[in-house]
């Protein structure tokens, strides 16, 4: 009796990381946020994050239109956003064009 084993190894992007947010800064409006990565060009790279209140309102989107394949960690900013009346915190996450979005993490906020 013969018994093949058979291993299969394969790289699939679905299993790679989301953009781990960094850092997180705000002040007058305007969002800072530092994101890391492993971008690989066009194909997979962070494309992008959001603020939420924690009801799940999208305060601001901020789009990210390229690779940052050299720039690990990146800061990019988003400014003009409004925190409704009594917000002390939001959510933040992250987005990438392959793997979809990362994991809130929460930020306190100073209106």
């Amino acid at each position: 009796m013969r018994y093949f084993i058979l291993f299969a190894f394969w790289a699939t992007s679905g299993l790679a990381d989301p953009p781990s947010i960094e850092a997180v800064t705000y002040s007058n409006g305007r969002f800072d946020v530092t994101l890391k990565h492993p971008d690989t060009g066009w194909d997979h790279y962070a494309d992008g994050w959001e603020v939420q209140t924690w009801d799940g309102t999208v305060l601001g989107y901020r789009k990210l239109h390229h690779p940052h394949v050299n720039e690990q960690p990146f800061t990019r900013s988003l400014g003009g956003v409004s925190l409704p009346e009594g917000t002390t915190e939001v959510r933040v996450r992250s987005h990438c064009n392959d793997t979809g979005w990362s994991d809130f993490v929460t930020v306190k906020v100073t209106p």
